[in-house]
């Protein structure tokens, strides 16, 4: 009997041998120490302390200018969390001030065509946690825009459409990509997808979970697999 069909034995077997080891194991499972809170409390400000410490180093004489050994230019006050971005192909990346990027991000450049494909993102913009930016040709990302986790800008697919044509490692044709532009105060919520081609207006919101599949004006609110127009943001709304 390997390891495998033990497990299944003792989980789910009848044999009280069995019901005896799924008891005592689960039993075992569950253990924990007693924590009285005179203990317990300062273990874990403790533990964040240093947990905050070594974060702070790690991205101050670690991450940080290891990455900026890869972006051709970058503003003041450029502020990188959580690990170092992965990054893929040919991009050239540009970062103006006070930019915040999560260490859990995604940067890729399109490997064919005669285009070297280009980032270039403006001052005071957020981009959030497990974000991926697929850069076919262009994409810009303008002042002040908040990109929230997990969303997706796919300037283009990485795969033709023909079944024949993916299946023998061809890249996506030309037709396939395109340039994506967000105007100034966009902001993605979280899960967002933008596909290529697409300009999104300045000051639009973008819902969660959201497709954006072509154009969006300025100064609404979008949401739905295609995005489509929900409403305009009111005047008081878009005050400053």
């Amino acid at each position: 009997m390997n390891m495998q069909s033990t497990r299944q034995w003792i989980k789910h077997s009848p044999n009280p041998v069995a019901r005896g080891l799924f008891t005592v194991l689960k039993a075992m499972m569950q253990m924990s120490v007693p924590a009285p809170k005179l203990i317990s409390a300062p273990l874990y400000f403790f533990t964040k302390t240093i947990m905050s410490l070594w974060a702070n180093f790690t991205r101050t004489f670690c991450w940080t200018p290891t990455f900026k050994g890869r972006v051709r230019s970058v503003g003041k006050g450029f502020y990188l969390y959580g690990g170092m971005p992965f990054v893929s192909g040919p991009v050239t990346l540009d970062f103006g001030n006070q930019c915040r990027v999560s260490g859990q991000t995604t940067f890729s450049g399109r490997t064919v065509g005669s285009v070297t494909p280009s980032l270039t993102v403006g001052s005071n913009v957020d981009i959030g946690w497990q974000t991926t930016i697929a850069v076919g040709t262009k994409v810009v990302i303008s002042d002040n825009v908040r990109i929230a986790g997990r969303a997706f800008l796919a300037g283009y697919p990485g795969h033709p459409i023909n079944a024949e044509d993916r299946a023998a490692g061809l890249p996506e044709l030309d037709s396939q990509v395109g340039d994506i532009i967000l105007e100034r105060d966009v902001w993605l919520a979280t899960g967002v997808s933008v596909m290529a081609g697409v300009t999104i207006g300045e000051g639009t919101i973008v819902a969660a979970g959201s497709v954006v599949t072509s154009d969006l004006p300025p100064f609404v609110v979008a949401g739905g697999v295609p995005a489509k127009v929900l409403r305009p943001l009111t005047a008081e709304e878009m005050k400053k």
